[in-house]
């Protein structure tokens, strides 16, 4: 994002906090709340990763008093959290207590970041205490069972317009995906979360329904690994988080371990494909997803386009034919659509693969560049 428009003071603090924050933090918006200086930018609206969603919050510089700390302003369904306050006894109003804001320099860029994770962690531990109170034998008996995970997060919701629901969002699989794959780009740990909502109740069920179960993952995994590939085992009558987890794990570990071999298996495709049609001029060099090489058909020169999905072999490439010589009427290079009727079986050795695939390209380069001859001719 830019940062164009903040203060000095304000803009070395989000910068870091965007910089180090071990999660991917959104801004969502900016403004100016000053008279005086109205084209300075002084507050913003954070989205911070919670329970697989985000929480939105104002955080309230004042430009015209540099020196003080922010405010910060929390949904509105969070109105009874007061993270700063503590009660002073029987009878007596709340009492602040020392917190990242008391001691604020405005010159220190990391006071931002700070702040919002010692916030992240009492949101946290409120919503514990929420969850705790609700008046559901279920989820008590559940809560006490997975106590001893690390890195679960709950969420108590409720509404005049929707029923009361905790979701919590657990983490799956002690990997470390980003050190399974060679040279890995990315910034911040992968992870495979399953989220689960249980509707609250007061009356205690002998086999109560299944949770709802959704697998998340961040974006970035996409390139390796889709979750919405997995199928998830069904939940048995009577069963409970504590013994549901296990083989959902399982399941995962091999699907994630198979994910990381097939990389080697589309490099090997790619190097086939190198003896026949030369160096590429583009190709991803991680995960081995797609990859662009130069062709010719006598005096019609043409880049052939490969996509590779995460189920290759098993799911054949996509190509797309892009011509060097034919443009349309925007000025955009002449293309194909993707091709993906061509002879294929997952079985063939890469060499065979390669090979099938370079016939097929030497009868449809022809037909491709009779199509851009004619669009030309149309234009």
């Amino acid at each position: 994002m830019s940062f164009d428009g903040f203060p000095p003071f304000i803009s070395s603090q989000l910068q870091y906090l965007l910089a180090h924050y071990p999660q991917l933090i959104k801004v969502e918006q900016v403004w100016s709340g000053s008279k005086y200086f109205p084209g300075s930018l002084d507050r913003f609206t954070l989205l911070i990763p919670y329970c697989l969603d985000y929480l939105k919050w104002d955080i309230i510089y004042n430009v015209e008093f540099p020196l003080a700390a922010p405010d910060v302003i929390f949904g509105p369904e969070d109105e009874d959290f007061h993270p700063f306050h503590v009660l002073g006894g029987e009878g007596k109003d709340l009492t602040l207590v020392k917190n990242s804001l008391t001691d604020w320099n405005n010159k220190d860029p990391t006071r931002l970041l700070a702040l919002i994770e010692e916030l992240r962690d009492k949101y946290m531990s409120y919503q514990k205490k929420r969850v705790g109170e609700v008046d559901d034998d279920r989820l008590k008996f559940e809560i006490s069972t997975i106590l001893s995970r690390e890195g679960i997060e709950m969420h108590m919701s409720s509404g005049v317009e929707k029923p009361e629901e905790v979701k919590f969002a657990v983490p799956l699989m002690d990997m470390n995906i980003n050190k399974m794959v060679l040279a890995c780009p990315w910034r911040h740990p992968q992870r495979i979360y399953l989220q689960v909502v249980y509707p609250v109740g007061r009356m205690y069920v002998s086999a109560p329904s299944a949770p709802r179960l959704k697998l998340m993952s961040s974006a970035e995994l996409k390139a390796l690994f889709s979750i919405d590939d997995v199928k998830l085992p069904p939940w048995l009558d009577g069963m409970c988080l504590a013994e549901y987890l296990p083989h959902l794990e399982q399941l995962l570990q091999r699907q994630v371990s198979e994910a990381v071999s097939l990389i080697d298996v589309r490099r090997r495709f790619i190097e086939a494909l190198v003896l026949l049609f030369g160096r590429p001029l583009e190709a991803d060099p991680v995960f081995c997803r797609k990859a662009t090489f130069l062709a010719t058909s006598g005096p019609f020169t043409l880049l052939v386009h490969f996509f590779l999905s995460t189920q290759f072999p098993k799911q054949q490439p996509s190509m797309m034919l892009q011509s060097t010589q034919h443009f349309n009427s925007h000025g955009a290079p002449a293309k194909s659509p993707l091709l993906t009727e061509y002879p294929w079986s997952p079985r063939w050795e890469a060499s065979q693969m390669a090979e099938r695939i370079f016939d097929f390209l030497v009868d449809e380069s022809v037909n491709f560049k009779r199509h851009c001859n004619e669009s030309q001719l149309q234009h």
